[in-house]
């Protein structure tokens, strides 16, 4: 794995932040005012240090306008990334499944799995 989809992946561990993910997926540019009335579970600053996570990590895009900062979600980085590495996964599982082969993380060989 990458150090971009480690990042990407220490932020998506938290449940918060998932959750603005959730949110900028579906409702796309917002503010942090506009995140957080769409977050019961914490307030404005605690939605701000989320945010400052999910930017340093790649995930989401940061888009200053005078005082107010927009969120937006950065599909061309850390969230295609692990996304890409999921789907991968998950392919890999299917396939397993169906008898099309080993399931194998990427990044591993199945002769590595199987020797060590």
């Amino acid at each position: 794995m990458e150090p971009n989809e480690e990042l990407a992946f220490d932020a998506l561990s938290d449940r918060v932040r998932r959750r603005i993910l959730a949110v900028l997926g579906e409702h796309g540019e917002l503010s942090v005012g506009e995140i957080a009335g769409r977050i019961d579970a914490v307030g404005r600053t605690t939605v701000s240090s989320h945010l400052r996570v999910l930017r340093t990590s790649g995930l989401v895009h940061e888009r200053r306008e005078g005082r107010n900062r927009y969120y937006s979600l950065d599909v061309d980085g850390a969230v295609r990334d692990a996304f890409v590495f999921l789907q991968s996964i998950l392919q890999q599982a299917v396939d397993g499944a169906a008898g099309t082969g080993p399931v194998v993380a990427p990044g591993t060989s199945a002769t590595a799995r199987e020797t060590g």
